[in-house]
């Protein structure tokens, strides 16, 4: 497929389901009501219900699933490896570490900004680790490792914080922090979180030559010319900081990075750079679909969106495990 007309289709796809977001929810809007409240203001409720609930929720659907879906396409690309996701450089888990400590502290009440900070700082300290890796020209290798470790790390912290916490209310508030959901988030989300996710994609799209060149295996790539650790550090810092930013916000969502890139790389050149804008729409659409999804299967008790992702994505994942062990007999 030509890449215009890929890129054309998958933005028509979003912006359809950018306007299913805005038009599903439990209050029972018009079409009339729902625009005019949108941009003119209209009645008070519907004001509210448009710009306040529904249209900041959209607008993180877009962004969060573009960066799930850029990141998985850059990670796969980098590491070789169909496998790889946004998830396997350890940053998701460490900031759902840096939140679930904020919870704790009970320090998540005080302020909006509070559980988005904590989740911050812990993708923070996975960059920090990562970056004086990629610094001391660490191997690919040494990152992926370094990465299963912060996440096994992170996961254990975790698991002991709900085990320490004497309030059953806070756990049940961590737990369901942890599925992921875009529920519940207002205009201030967005603002926090896009400038952030920007900066990571601008940093994944200046690594665009490189990963063409990386196709053909580090040795390789370093021979015609491309530095391993301005790469390095533009791959691993760009996907730390918009994923890291995605997570603050809507908690942990799982699969979009593994399942959008195979879903794309069919229609492409299969040429990584070439899948970089793709993946991102398709991860957008897909996080949008997916939203939409909760809300129209249990209207009265809403499905977080994380769990519907790993529904989804890990019957994809096995697959993907069982077709690479058919190829290697």
């Amino acid at each position: 497929m030509k890449p215009l007309t890929l890129i054309t289709g998958l933005l028509l796809g979003v912006m359809a389901l950018f306007l299913a977001s805005l038009a599903v929810g439990p209050a029972e809007l018009s079409l009339s009501e729902s625009v005019y409240g949108l941009f003119a203001g209209g009645g008070e409720t519907a004001a509210i219900i448009m710009r306040e609930i529904r249209l900041p929720r959209a607008l993180l659907g877009v962004c969060i699933g573009f960066t799930l879906g850029i990141s998985g396409a850059v990670l796969q690309g980098f590491l070789r490896n169909p496998l790889a996701e946004p998830g396997i450089i350890g940053v998701s888990a460490m900031a759902a570490f840096g939140a679930v400590t904020v919870f704790y502290s009970g320090l998540a009440g005080a302020s909006l900004y509070a559980l988005p900070a904590g989740a911050l700082i812990g993708a923070l300290v996975a960059v920090l680790v990562l970056m004086a890796l990629a610094a001391r020209n660490g191997s690919t290798l040494t990152l992926i490792l370094a990465g299963v470790a912060l996440s096994s790390l992170s996961g254990a912290l975790t698991a002991l914080v709900l085990n320490l916490s004497p309030n059953p209310f806070a756990s049940y508030e961590i737990i369901f922090w942890l599925l992921g959901s875009l529920k519940d988030r207002s205009m201030q989300h967005v603002w926090l979180a896009l400038p952030l996710m920007a900066a990571g994609w601008l940093l994944i799209a200046l690594s665009s030559r490189a990963i063409d060149a990386l196709s053909l295996g580090e040795e390789a790539a370093a021979s015609l010319g491309t530095n391993m650790a301005r790469t390095r550090f533009l791959i691993v810092g760009g996907v730390a900081l918009c994923v890291g930013a995605a997570t603050a916000v809507s908690g942990t969502i799982g699969f979009i990075g593994l399942v959008v890139p195979h879903l794309i790389r069919p229609l492409t050149n299969r040429m990584p750079s070439r899948l970089l804008l793709p993946a991102g729409l398709g991860g957008a659409a897909l996080l949008l679909a997916a939203d939409v999804a909760v809300r129209i299967i249990l209207p009265a008790g809403e499905l977080n969106v994380g769990v519907l992702t790993a529904l989804i994505g890990a019957p994809f994942f096995l697959w993907l495990v069982v077709r690479a062990r058919r190829e290697m007999f």
